[in-house]
């Protein structure tokens, strides 16, 4: 078991969202005996690229070992550059989007049908199509949700815009960790995407998109458990 106390857990925000978005979970994963990284991007810098966002982290890593990189939504076109670079031993999607070699991160929308994936969602809910708070907030306390609204970065446009630079994922073992009740990434929407771009079928956790908010306990129990169960 002492190899299990020392992994290091590297946990990669979305867009428009910084260390404190992961607060919650890394005392969690603290708490179980864990070394935690919560790295901060460059988003609000629009000179900064998805390499940029990428050498953020393994700045942040340093020399540390026996990684895990964890990368939530937008975090899911950094990570793989990550992967790329240093030696990782797993990487774990949380309600990520996954990105295609050479797709801009602005055109996933398109080429994945989240759109029309997104509009059924609403329309199963009754949700107005305009009401963020139900589709990101909808399971979060108030006080936690409140927070996470006065946290909110500025997004650069910037690495949206370039081709996503790998020509193929990468090899290091990738588990996608799938949020039942998402309403941003609906979860028939992303089994399908995971299949089509990983081949590999999701893991599922209750809660919405923001679960490192909702359920924080619950999601560092299934982070922890890729370091036995895989």
């Amino acid at each position: 078991m002492e190899g299990y106390r020392m992994t290091t857990f590297v946990l990669i925000p979305g867009a428009a969202a910084d260390s404190r978005y992961w607060r919650l979970t890394a005392d969690e994963l603290g708490a179980r005996g864990h070394d935690v990284v919560t790295p901060d991007l460059p988003c609000d810098d629009d000179s900064a690229t998805l390499n940029d966002y990428a050498d953020a982290v393994i700045k942040a890593i340093g020399v540390r070992t026996d990684v895990i990189v964890v990368a939530h939504s937008f975090g899911g076109f950094t990570a793989p550059l990550v992967c790329e670079r240093l030696p990782v031993r797993r990487l774990v999607l949380v309600a990520g989007m996954v990105p295609a070699p050479g797709e801009p991160p602005g055109e996933w929308w398109t080429s994945t049908g989240w759109e029309a994936a997104r509009r059924e969602q609403d329309e199963r809910d009754g949700r107005a199509p305009d009401d963020e708070t139900a589709r990101f907030f909808h399971d979060v306390p108030s006080h936690l949700a409140a927070e996470a609204r006065r946290n909110v970065r500025d997004q650069s446009a910037t690495p949206f815009a370039d081709p996503w630079p790998l020509a193929r994922w990468p090899s290091t073992p990738t588990a996608f960790l799938l949020c039942r009740g998402d309403r941003f990434l609906p979860a028939t929407f992303l089994r399908r995407v995971v299949r089509e771009r990983l081949g590999i079928v999701p893991d599922e956790i209750d809660g919405g998109h923001n679960v490192a908010l909702s359920r924080p306990q619950a999601l560092a129990d299934r982070l922890t458990a890729y370091l036995t169960n895989y």
